[in-house]
């Protein structure tokens, strides 16, 4: 059987080619669609997800990390004192514009956190401690932000809403959604640079006494605290990504990509093996007037096309893996799971298999004394 299906694959290069190229260029199409999705969920839940190990306290209207609003501090003294906190870490995030020396202008979220701890921020340090945020006017930016910035480099200066600051290190990777480049200093001045009132916070995030349920906590904060509503960071982070897709057509632009291109691969193999069945019609009659069932010449077609589609995975997953080699040096990471590739190459294989269908019902249908026919 897989000798016969290499022959009649041989048989016309040019359209066992063509579907080949069909299958890789669909699963090339899936894997960039679906790295590039993903980079951009990951950036939506970005600072809840590097911030997991603690209780986010948000206001009670917030459904999405990267829009927040204010809270008065006093809430961060009533949540200090209930039985269950152990303590509870003021974040200010505020958005400001970046002028760099060259002339290139910017803007910028700043992530201020309290010294020492420095609990929500910085995170991926690359050459910057969190220490190096306490001299004045210390920032830490991003490495692959550099360019954006004027290619700023550390112990570089530059102003923030007019006001003096340097570089005082790289993160690498630390991605925001919506909110510009990332820059991260002390929570002191955040407030100062961005101009935010000592008397608001952005969030705090809430660290449980040791043996304290983080659920107990949670409950505690929401019965007894109004205006704030508190979260475990794994439902904040799944309830940011629903809230950025509902509100806009990422989901919509994304899938329907995905849809054209398993679409486009189905009709250009089923074209192909088609046409290359028609072609063969003789070779096929052949086989059933020697006796082959229609069960023989169905298992030969769908080896055919099970080997353009382990063949068309393995070139079209290396060229997806290119891609997402080659963008990572401008800063778009992303990582496939393990699953996507179970599911990619399914989706491989219901391209390569559903498009033999309409060959498959052709010749079955083929009579064996046609081959004998002038």
């Amino acid at each position: 059987m897989f000798s016969i299906a290499i022959r009649f694959i041989r048989y016309d290069v040019a359209k066992s080619f063509g579907a080949l190229a069909g299958i890789i260029i669909s699963v090339f199409l899936i894997g960039q669609q679906a790295g590039v999705f993903i980079f951009l969920t990951d950036a939506m839940r970005s600072i809840v997800d590097n911030n997991k190990g603690y209780i986010w306290v948000t206001d009670e209207t917030t459904t999405n990390a990267n829009q927040l609003s204010p809270l008065d501090v006093r809430k961060g003294y009533e949540i200090s004192s209930l039985p269950g906190v152990e303590r509870a870490y003021p974040v200010v995030v505020a958005a400001v514009g970046a002028k760099f020396a060259n002339g290139t202008t910017g803007g910028l979220s700043l992530i201020g956190s309290e010294a020492p701890a420095f609990v929500g921020g910085p995170w991926r340090l690359y050459t910057a401690k969190n220490e190096d945020m306490i001299p004045d006017g210390a920032l830490i930016t991003d490495y692959y932000d550099s360019k954006a910035q004027g290619n700023l480099k550390p112990g570089d200066y530059f102003e923030v809403n007019g006001k003096k600051v340097y570089n005082a290190g790289l993160t690498r990777g630390a991605r925001s959604f919506g909110g510009g480049l990332l820059g991260f200093t002390t929570i002191e001045r955040a407030r100062y640079l961005g101009n935010v009132p000592t008397t608001q916070v952005s969030f705090y995030l809430v660290k449980p006494k040791k043996g304290v349920a983080e659920s107990s906590v949670i409950q505690q904060i929401n019965q007894s605290i109004n205006g704030v509503r508190a979260w475990n960071a794994d439902e904040l982070s799944q309830t940011t990504v629903k809230t950025v897709l509902a509100t806009n057509g990422i989901a919509a632009s994304f899938g329907s990509l995905i849809g054209f291109a398993i679409i486009s691969g189905l009709v250009i193999i089923g074209l192909t093996l088609y046409s290359a069945a028609i072609d063969r019609i003789k070779d096929y009659g052949t086989l059933k007037a020697i006796g082959a069932t229609n069960g023989y010449v169905t298992r030969l077609i769908l080896t055919q096309a099970l080997l353009f589609a382990i063949l068309g995975f393995i070139i079209g997953r290396l060229l997806v893996e290119g891609f997402r080699i080659g963008i990572a040096k401008s800063g778009t990471l992303f990582y496939f799971p393990g699953w996507f590739e179970y599911a990619l190459f399914a989706i491989t294989l219901i391209i390569s298999l559903g498009g033999c269908v309409f060959a498959i019902r052709r010749i079955n249908s083929l009579e064996p004394a046609t081959v004998f026919r002038g």
